[in-house]
């Protein structure tokens, strides 16, 4: 499996040369080609489960080539990846036919997924950088893709504010060559392992926070998401909140602290503090929204402040000395919530994108009664927000669930972090309402007669939301022992490694 890691990389970026190249003339070779590349990459994805290993480059090995690594972190986030790109690119099908230049975007798409799967997957610092860029170059595209004044407007935000995150995470970059010598992640945890933290990889460390917090929209490096995710195209507002802010952002952020420069404990509380700041802002600007997209835009701030906020309490525990058992499960909790947000958040955007491929508008003031016209839709847009508001039995609920327990489990030894729970669960109750009110709006009420011609989405944006809706009622088996040791214990066990990373790799895992 090791000798096929490099075809995560491969694949699309090879699927997207040959799409420029030939689907102008035949526009079915979009959809075709770009739904077997992705479908291709979903089922790599699902063999690396239980795999690691080190993949040379060139032949070349750590740390003085470049290496391409699968561990337990990276295979989850493979899953996430390829398993949403591939639904969104059956959605595309359907979807983009209201667009020009389908293969255009098919092009752009397929860059994007193989500049997340480059982030994933890379052992060097460097490349993760250019991976990096490649994924944010054809997301910006992506979001102006309309070309109307909204769009363009979006993306040049997109642009500016994502290409100061990018400077940052450069510089740091640059200061911890300085320092080290290595561009190696391996070979940068071997030099720091055991070493006092040199002022320089103090610093980088502040400014490989900030690029990635803006990579990951965490509040106050957020103002380009609300702006961004609305505007672009359904499919590719699925695919921002669903996977890019976690695969450039969350994951980028936790490798690097925890298994590259090492974590301590004020990192920790700094990570966990823009956690809950983004919890709470998100979750209140979400509130008094009225554009169906940016609410959820908004509630994608929201939810991403969960995921931080139990990353960076397993953060903060580990690098205090205190219980590792506690911070596993501060780690799963956020972990799983990364996977599960996946789901339902990537769900809500293509419901939100199926009400206004139909009703051409996504204002919800200007909606109602269409669920029974578009029942499948009502049904999973219903699920979805279930889920993201933490109602049992669906996948939001367990994760929610699991940081609340990892919190006050934390409080036992210190005390403050009590207020962790309370704002916790007032945040998901207030997502509730916000949610609530979404199904109000969109669904109930009295159909307005513009609306009466309309009819449930084509078959592959269909076939789309159910599989999410699926899923999203499904994932709470992750927590079975078999699925959660093959899946969810190798990523939190590849975190809590620490430093160790760099002596794994070297000894190829």
């Amino acid at each position: 499996m090791i000798q096929l890691l490099p075809l995560f990389v491969a694949i699309p970026l090879g699927a997207a040369f040959l799409t420029a190249l030939a689907a102008f003339k035949a526009r079915r070779l979009a959809d075709v080609g770009s739904a077997l590349a992705t479908g291709a990459l979903l089922v790599l994805a699902v063999i690396t489960i239980g795999r690691q290993g080190v993949y040379p480059v060139g032949g070349f090995l750590a740390p003085l080539g470049i290496t391409l690594v699968l561990d337990g972190f990276s295979v989850l986030l493979l899953l996430i990846v390829n398993g949403i790109g591939f639904l969104a690119t059956l959605y595309s099908i359907s979807y983009m036919e209201r667009y020009t230049s389908k293969y255009k975007y098919f092009t752009l798409f397929l860059l994007m997924i193989g500049g997340m799967n480059g982030v994933v997957i890379t052992g060097d610092v460097f490349n993760l950088f250019v991976f990096l860029e490649i994924a944010s170059i054809a997301s910006y595209a992506l979001v102006a893709f309309g070309g109307e004044h909204e769009e363009l407007e979006a993306s040049f935000k997109y642009l500016v504010l994502g290409s100061v995150g990018s400077g940052f995470i450069l510089l740091a970059i640059a200061l911890v060559y300085g320092a080290t010598g290595q561009l190696n992640m391996a070979g940068i945890a071997m030099a720091l392992a055991g070493t006092d933290k040199h002022l320089l990889i103090a610093f980088a460390s502040v400014l490989f926070l900030a690029g990635f917090s803006v990579k990951a929209a965490l509040v106050p490096f957020h103002p380009w998401l609300p702006d961004a995710h609305p505007s672009a195209p359904a499919p590719i507002s699925a695919m921002l909140s669903g996977v890019l802010i976690k695969a450039l952002g969350v994951y980028a952020l936790a490798r690097i602290i925890f298994n590259v420069l090492g974590a301590t404990p004020l990192f920790g509380m700094i990570v966990m503090g823009l956690g809950v700041l983004s919890m709470t802002v998100g979750v209140i600007l979400a509130v008094g929204q009225w554009d169906f997209k940016r609410l959820l835009a908004y509630h994608s701030i929201s939810q991403m402040g969960y995921v931080v906020l139990g990353i960076g309490l397993g953060m903060f525990i580990l690098a205090s000395g205190g219980d590792s058992v506690v911070a596993g499960t501060a780690l799963l909790g956020g972990i799983l919530h990364l996977a599960n947000h996946a789901a339902f958040k990537s769900l809500l955007f293509f419901c939100a994108g199926s009400v206004e491929f139909r009703t051409g508008t996504r204002m919800l003031k200007e909606l109602g009664g269409i669920q029974e016209k578009m029942p499948v839709t009502r049904l999973t847009c219903t699920v979805a927000s279930l889920s993201i508001a933490g109602i049992p039995p669906l996948n939001g609920f367990w994760s929610k669930l699991i940081i609340v327990i990892a919190t006050i489990q934390a409080a036992f030894t210190y005390p403050g972090l009590l207020v962790l729970t309370a704002v916790t669960v007032l945040v998901s109750f207030v997502t509730l309402v916000s949610f609530l009110k979404v199904l109000r709006y969109v669904f109930l009420g009295a159909l307005p007669d513009a609306f009466r011609k309309i009819k449930e989405s084509p078959f592959f944006m269909g076939v789309t939301i159910v599989s999410l809706a699926l899923l999203c009622a499904g994932m709470g088996l992750l927590l079975v022992p078999a699925a959660r040791g093959a899946i969810l214990d190798p990523a939190i066990e590849a975190l809590k490694q620490g430093l160790g990373y760099g002596s794994r790799v070297l000894a190829g895992m």
